[in-house]
């Protein structure tokens, strides 16, 4: 096929992008109106860094925004200084940066011009469903402590997600984890989110649910001080833990859900226990109930050669075989007493060592599992180190294997996409 392109003049010379970029800020930083503006709105987010304060002021109805900066020299003589939320009248000039080809506001002054409109919003939504009771401690779920099926909401390309299933592994190997994606970003990601919560809610089988994100600006977390998302956690029969990354600012869904962290990784570690914890406590337990033992057997032996010194020096066969009577009484019912309880730490610990058996890996490969290894006997964690052509090593319950890959698939690690 023939393609014909249009006639086209092509100048002796064409601008670089260093000169593109010096010609617009040209136009820009000497522009009159550009070189001393008022500009007004709503500050989302501030941050505080050696060189000045960095912060970015939006109109929230038009959804437009400006990044701007107040240098630590002008900090002193600015009349307030910009905080999330506040609406502010911003005295300053345009100036263009070159290396990253943004244009910002290079602040002189700051006027306060009072509560931001997504400020306001907020605060009036968290009092109308405070009001509800949606943030009642009473009606929170308790999170269960031995969870056999964890569901997680958020992006299947958020960092969140590996991040939630390497730290599942580590403390809880075995657990079912059930994967329900959703957007945590964005107009869309309100009524997504709601959805992938009732899919879990549907599905029935999930003893928790941990809905997470990564870290990221104000702006970035407004669907989770949604009303459609806070509703759904709230009406959600699973317990939720929130895990959304952020340290400074606590969204709705924070307030309303069963159990809140600051990271998807802490959100994690809260739906389920440690093993190796669960199982050091329980040698901590069985090392004290047999000092007690012991020590309960010493005072009863103790007794016994008090009461025997006693009676000796009574010389009474009447009062002797008395006593005689009492002590074999009591050392029976000691014997009794020291013989169910060692029998119950027994069972006890039968249970806890079939329990640990389920998590054995040889009882997992038993069960049709198997380890992956490579040529030089590592293990094959990810399938993403494997490529096509490549011997792979197979430990089955029973005996080895040699494979060749002849593809690598996409999949969920450790996860069951709903």
């Amino acid at each position: 096929m023939t393609s014909y392109l249009p006639h086209l003049l092509v100048p002796d010379t064409a601008l670089s992008v260093a000169g593109l970029t010096a010609y617009i800020q040209a136009l820009l930083e000497q522009d009159n109106q550009l070189s001393q503006v008022w500009v007004t709105g709503e500050v989302s987010s501030a941050t505080r860094y050696r060189s000045g304060l960095f912060f970015t002021l939006q109109d929230p109805d038009a959804k437009a925004a400006i990044s701007c900066v107040v240098w630590n020299s002008q900090l002193d003589k600015l009349t307030t200084l910009p905080a999330q939320g506040e609406q502010l009248i911003i005295l300053g000039r345009i100036h263009l940066h070159p290396q990253r080809g943004q244009y910002q506001l290079i602040v002189w002054q700051a006027l306060p011009a009072g509560e931001g409109l997504r400020a306001l919003r907020y605060r009036q939504l968290r009092l109308r469903l405070e009001a509800e009771g949606l943030f009642d401690p009473a009606r929170k779920c308790t999170l269960p402590i031995h969870p056999q099926t964890v569901a997680v909401v958020t992006s299947p390309q958020a960092a969140a997600w590996g991040d939630i299933q390497r730290t599942l592994r580590r403390r809880y190997a075995g657990l079912h984890v059930l994967f329900s994606p959703a957007l945590v970003q964005g107009e869309q990601a309100p009524a997504s989110i709601v959805n992938a919560i009732q899919r879990v809610e549907r599905d029935g089988r999930a003893d928790v649910l941990i809905l997470s994100r990564g870290g990221g600006a104000i702006e970035d977390m407004a669907c989770f001080n949604d009303e459609r998302v806070v509703r759904a956690i709230a009406d959600c029969t699973i317990p939720v833990i929130a895990g959304i990354g952020h340290q400074r600012d606590e969204t709705l869904a924070d307030l309303v859900a069963d159990a809140c962290a600051h990271t998807p990784t802490a959100a994690a570690e809260q739906a389920v226990p440690q093993l190796a914890v669960l199982h050091a406590a329980h040698q901590e337990r069985v090392l004290t109930l047999k000092a007690a033992i012991h020590d309960h057997l010493k005072a009863a032996y103790e007794q016994q050669r008090r009461l025997g010194d006693r009676l000796q020096k009574l010389r009474l066969d009447r009062k002797l075989q008395q006593e005689r009577q009492k002590l074999h009484w009591m050392r029976q019912r000691l014997m009794q007493g020291s013989a169910l309880q060692i029998q119950q730490a027994t069972y006890h610990c039968q249970a806890l060592q079939q329990k640990l058996a389920t998590l054995d890996p040889s009882a997992v490969l038993k069960r049709g599992y198997a380890i992956a290894r490579d040529g030089d006997g590592r293990v094959v964690r990810s399938a993403e180190t494997v490529t096509p052509g490549k011997t792979l090593h197979l430990q089955l319950g029973q005996g080895r294997l040699a494979v060749n890959v002849t593809a690598v698939l996409p999949s969920f690690p450790n996860a069951e996409q709903l």
